[in-house]
């Protein structure tokens, strides 16, 4: 196995600060959707554009979407044949029109 590289303390903070400035983003678009201030299709529109979305895992997504709980995300992820390891940028294009005629507006 691999050791990690030797990075700075000051490289050390940069990294800590901009992986907890993602989890936040993350957090917060994910809070925006259980809301319904920000609905799916818009998500997906985002992730061309936005690193943050387009690494979000599809299983957060879904979940965080009103009314999707656990067993509904992953089993409409298995009826449309989506891994549940796999980041919105990874969708195919038939998966994402599959994902928005389910739960878009």
């Amino acid at each position: 196995m691999a050791t990690p590289p030797k990075l700075s303390d000051e490289q050390r903070a940069a990294a800590l600060a901009k992986a907890g400035a993602v989890r936040r983003a993350r957090a917060e678009l994910k809070a925006k959707l259980k809301m319904g201030s920000l609905s799916f299709s818009e998500i997906m529109g985002m992730a061309a554009d936005d690193d943050v979305v387009a690494k979000m895992k599809v299983l957060a997504v879904l979940e965080s979407l009103p009314g999707v709980g656990k067993v509904k995300a992953r089993r409409t992820m298995e009826e449309i044949g989506i891994a549940e390891s796999r980041r919105i940028r990874g969708l195919g294009e038939q998966q994402r029109q599959k994902l928005l005629a389910i739960f878009g507006d």
